[in-house]
């Protein structure tokens, strides 16, 4: 298909356009739409005459989106006390800005990230720094010769260990590795001590200590699987440790007790949470998914069309199901929607055929109506005219590029017809005026003036009705809805008040033809001629 002489070429569209950041982009003679942003160059799209409009238009709903998240972010980032936690979120929303294909100005929003990436690697040094003193400080602790104030001080320096915030894994791991290599030597050194003062009793004491340490270490998390095995493990390791002095294991067992089922009650009512919040999102998946289904045969294209994506909007801010639901009430949701859009696609598809058969049928009321215009029998060819105007009304659009040629001849028909029968009028307008006055003349062409024009007005409220109907999907699909509409209503403000007039007119003309009929003889009456 060649490109139309009106149509603009690609590169003058292109040089027409504007918007923020275009002084980043590129558009090659071929139609490759290039990025050149963060130091290189990129391909995001390969635009044609007839999908450059489509294909920007979805790049910058794009950029749009991935700055809706800038800006989502940007309000938790502000709402947040401790900027760290936001440390993955940043992180992945600054890849999702370096490699996305999009048209936009994204050096702004690499700036806002970049600015909270910078935020957080300085809390995060400054973390590290915290930790790095842990690190000497338990380096000490594993040469202290008072055990059990070492102990408590491992206890506290682990406890410290976890009230400071975000440092990047790989070097906390590090850090957090010199301690523990630091806890094994001191707990090495005390265990030999035990072994040499109070042997078993004293070395079980200090394995159960630790296992206790550990125990209530855990008892907080939310790692639900990892540490239920944690624990399993834990009591595994229990009850191979020997007995202990009897205080201290009572002691020692209630603690570990407490501390597992802390764990084990949190993890119950965070059971019990999930499974009502996913009864709750089932529910609402549930009613989106027969709202759905109530769409899925629906005609209205463009506005289900809207429909199903502010649904799957919404649908995606639903939070998890229950698995054996879950897979359920998405194939339902996938089978309406997938039904509605085959639906569409088959409608489209057929268009084409369905104009073409309107045409047909249009073609052949125009031929009717160019084989009556010369009639001189006026009431029946005036009933059909308008017959055929009723019914040229009822027939959907034709293709666009013939819809102009065929009205045009279809009403010069009409325009032909009832112009001769005005002609016709006029000719018995002197003989009228000897018999039934001027009066009745004037109301007669004015009541058969303002007729005419009714009927030209409905029927193109009907054309432009239909063309409301069958708008194509497009750029300029909400203007041409609204211009049509707009003609539709300054038409129909003017009906009311015509056909009043009309009403108003028969009167007028019925008072003057009866009492023309009373002052004239019956004989004196012309026959009306049809």
């Amino acid at each position: 298909m060649t490109q139309d002489a009106n149509q603009p070429t690609l590169a003058s569209w292109w040089e027409s356009l504007s918007f923020p950041g275009k002084q980043h982009y590129d558009l090659s003679e071929s139609g490759t739409l290039i990025s050149k942003q963060h130091g290189k160059e990129k391909t995001i799209a390969t635009l044609t005459p007839s999908n450059h409009l489509a294909t920007f238009q979805q790049l910058a709903e794009k950029y749009a989106e991935l700055q809706k998240r800038v800006a989502e972010l940007a309000e938790e980032w502000n709402q947040a006390e401790d900027k760290s936690k936001l440390a993955g979120k940043v992180e992945r929303l600054r890849e999702n800005i370096l490699h996305a294909s999009v048209v936009g100005d994204l050096g702004v929003l690499w700036d806002s990230v970049s600015d909270w990436d910078k935020v957080i690697r300085e809390i995060s040094e400054a973390n590290y720094a915290e930790k790095a003193r842990l690190v000497t400080r338990a380096e000490e602790l594993a040469n202290m010769e008072n055990f059990k104030e070492g102990t408590q001080a491992f206890r506290d320096l682990t406890e410290e260990w976890k009230k400071i915030g975000y440092t990047d894994k790989q070097r906390s791991d590090e850090l957090w590795a010199k301690i523990e290599a630091a806890k094994d030597k001191f707990h090495e050194r005390k265990r030999h001590h035990h072994e040499e003062t109070e042997k078993d009793m004293l070395q079980n004491l200090d394995l159960k200590l630790e296992l206790v340490a550990k125990a209530e270490s855990m008892a907080a998390s939310e790692h639900w699987k990892q540490t239920t095995e944690a624990y399993k493990q834990l009591l595994e390791e229990w009850k191979k440790v020997g007995p202990t002095m009897h205080d201290k294991n009572e002691e020692l067992w209630g603690r570990f007790n407490a501390a597992k089922n802390n764990f084990f009650d949190r993890k119950r009512a965070h059971g019990e949470r999930i499974g009502q919040e996913q009864e709750e999102n089932y529910a609402r998946k549930l009613a989106l998914v027969k709202k759905a289904e109530a769409m899925k045969d629906s005609r209205e294209w463009n506005t289900t069309t809207q429909a199903f994506a502010e649904l799957m909007e919404e649908w995606k801010k639903i939070g998890r199901v229950g698995q054996e639901k879950s897979d359920e009430i998405w194939a339902r949701l996938n089978v309406a929607k997938d039904h509605f859009f085959n639906s569409k696609r088959s409608y489209f598809d057929n268009k084409g055929v369905e104009q073409e058969n309107n045409l047909l049928q249009k073609q052949a009321l125009v031929q009717r109506a160019n084989a009556i215009k010369n009639s001189h029998n006026w009431r029946e060819a005036t009933e059909e005219m308008n017959e055929l105007m009723d019914e040229w009304k009822k027939i959907g659009p034709v293709p666009i590029k013939v819809k102009d040629t065929i009205w045009e001849e279809f009403n010069a028909a009409r325009k032909s017809f009832f112009r001769r029968k005005d002609e016709n009028r006029d000719r018995h307008k002197q003989l009228l005026e000897k018999k039934q006055g001027q009066r009745i003349i004037d109301t007669q062409n004015f009541l058969h003036k303002l007729q005419d024009e009714l009927a030209d007005e409905e029927a193109k409220i009907a054309d432009f009705t239909e063309d409301i109907k069958n708008i194509t999907p497009g750029p300029k699909e909400k203007q041409l809805r609204e211009h049509l509409a707009n003609l539709i209503e300054e038409i129909q403000a003017g009906l009311d008040a015509k056909r009043s007039k009309i009403e108003k007119v028969r009167k007028e003309l019925a008072e003057l033809e009866g009492k023309e009929e009373a002052r004239e003889t019956p004989e004196a009456t012309p026959a009306p001629e049809e």
